[in-house]
């Protein structure tokens, strides 16, 4: 089921097959934030939460998200839908009754299970944010990560450090790369920020970034097979 929709994702997405910026290209129009049903010990927390929300409506940006309505899910959907932005939650139906409380804002897509939730998250967004969470967000986290690592898709990714949150999951990194299970290149596959104003800017960064290495490769492909053909004009040539 997870090869499955791995292969989904990167045909409707990775390679280009969805329609608008989802694509790959063009300017950031949606964002997949992956954060907690619950709001967590610290007030900085929701509040960094509230700011993405702001932040995501200020720079017209739309939101794609897990389509719970409680904890910081909950906030940061409200500010976008509050600020006049799309807002697209994609939940399995098993969650249904224990995610989603109170009113659900925006466009809300039932999907089978949670391999499906993630494909689907991933398809309609142009880069992800990881705010605080638990055991899921960071499973979503490191799947995002692990599939820009595997050439599945080449959407920027973004790290919200709040309050350093993340540094203990960074210190693994780090550690990964000590011990030789992850390339060097590999640990900087995600921007890492502690405000949402600069995260975002970074992911601005990353995603242009990817247009001109794609750009480049295929410049260089489409060299390639010119002096390709011109070897083989030769070759042709020579044998009559």
């Amino acid at each position: 089921m997870e090869e499955n929709n791995e292969e989904k994702f990167a045909a409707e997405s990775g390679g280009g097959g969805d329609s608008g910026s989802a694509s790959g290209r063009g300017p950031v129009q949606a964002i997949c934030v992956f954060c907690g049903s619950r709001p967590g010990n610290r007030p900085s927390f929701s509040a960094a939460a509230l700011d993405l929300g702001k932040q995501l409506v200020e720079r017209q940006i739309n939101l794609v998200y897990g389509g719970g309505s409680g904890g910081l899910m909950g906030l940061v959907s409200k500010a976008v839908y509050d600020g006049g932005r799309h807002v697209l939650g994609v939940i399995p139906s098993a969650l249904l009754p224990e995610e989603v409380s109170g009113e659900t804002l925006g466009e809300v897509k039932v999907v089978r299970d949670m391999h499906e939730r993630k494909s689907e998250m991933a398809k309609h967004a142009d880069a992800f944010i990881a705010l605080p969470g638990g055991y899921g967000t960071i499973e979503e986290l490191l799947e995002i990560i692990a599939w820009a690592q595997l050439g599945i898709h080449n959407k920027p990714v973004g790290l919200l450090n709040v309050d350093g949150y993340y540094n203990s999951l960074l210190s693994l990194f780090d550690k990964g790369v000590e011990e030789g299970f992850i390339d060097t290149k590999a640990r900087n596959i995600f921007v890492l920020a502690d405000t949402a104003a600069e995260l975002l800017n970074k992911l601005t960064e990353a995603r242009l970034a990817s247009e001109d290495d794609d750009a480049d490769t295929a410049a260089g492909e489409e060299e390639e097979d010119q002096k390709g053909g011109a070897a083989a004009g030769v070759k042709r040539k020579r044998s009559q």
